[in-house]
């Protein structure tokens, strides 16, 4: 029998905002995820607006669409920034996404899944 493995996850509380208010959000960070994902309906409430609609593959290979927005996400001591987000349909959960991660420097360790500011390097020419 297979040694069962305790995958973890990680979960951050943030603050979205649009034009209609701000909400709370707990947010599973998926490193998969390019974008981040606001529910339905909390993205309603706040008066996000649909942008474009993209195309997204699901873990199984299925292929989706979705509407995607811009907000203004904030995360306690990790800092605050506007990000694409994709405004999610009924039954999709709060993801928190590559993007947004990056937009704040920040990088989430595979290894513990504890997220970090990211190290920021430039390069000079001459």
């Amino acid at each position: 029998m297979a040694e069962v493995l305790d995958v973890g996850t990680t979960e951050v509380k943030g603050r979205v905002t649009g034009p209609a208010g701000s909400a709370e959000v707990e947010f599973l960070v998926d490193s998969g995820a390019v974008y981040s994902l606001i529910p339905d309906p909390v993205w309603r409430d706040l008066g996000l607006k649909a942008k474009r609609v993209e195309r997204f593959a699901l873990a199984d290979g299925t292929r989706i669409e979705r509407s995607v927005g811009e907000c203004v996400v904030a995360f306690p001591e990790l800092g605050e920034t506007t990000t694409p987000v994709i405004l999610g349909e009924p039954g999709d959960v709060a993801l928190l996404g590559v993007v947004t991660l990056e937009e704040l420097g920040l990088v989430l360790d595979p290894l513990t899944r504890k997220i970090h500011h990211a190290r920021h390097l430039l390069l000079r020419v001459g």
